[in-house]
């Protein structure tokens, strides 16, 4: 998925717009409480299914400030609260973004990072979803099941594994 996305990259200088077609690079977040033992989703509205935060680059190449932002926004928490674990990619995935009344069939290069949120304080949301939690790391299955998340699940095991 990384050779799949930096081939896109080189090959559309206006990749970071998100009318670009057949697909653009969007970026989310992976957020942990400060223990690592929960990650923070959502259950978007627009999709039906429990997410990482995340969204649009709109056009913007940084995409540390795009997730952030993101992260924010769709948390509701101020960006302050937002702790970037590190300038790392976390993970790339590249996935199908099904048509919908808004959009069609089209491609998304999602760059991840690593972020963390104190889960003490409150996570009012956004419109953009119905619900937002703190889930254990091994109830996220539950949420959903995707490779994707799994991934994310066992590399933050791994990361944070105490010897």
């Amino acid at each position: 998925m990384v050779e799949r996305t930096r081939r896109f990259v080189a090959q559309h200088l206006n990749c970071f717009d998100r009318e670009l077609l057949p697909g653009h690079v969007s970026g989310s977040s992976w957020v942990v409480n400060p223990a690592r033992s929960h990650v923070l989703i959502m259950h978007h509205r627009k999709l039906d299914r429990w997410l990482q935060p995340g969204g649009h680059a709109d056009g913007d190449p940084d995409m540390l400030r795009v997730v952030l932002k993101e992260t924010a926004e769709e948390t509701g928490i101020d960006i302050k609260n937002v702790k970037l674990l590190g300038e790392r990619i976390f993970d790339v995935d590249v996935h199908t973004v099904h048509e919908s009344s808004h959009d069609p069939r089209h491609t998304h290069y999602d760059v991840r990072f690593l972020v963390e949120i104190d889960d003490r304080l409150p996570v009012p949301g956004n419109a953009e979803s119905h619900e937002i939690r703190w889930v254990a790391l091994d109830q996220v299955p539950r949420f959903n099941n995707a490779l994707s998340l799994r991934r994310m699940v066992d590399k933050t095991r791994r990361l944070f594994s105490r010897p």
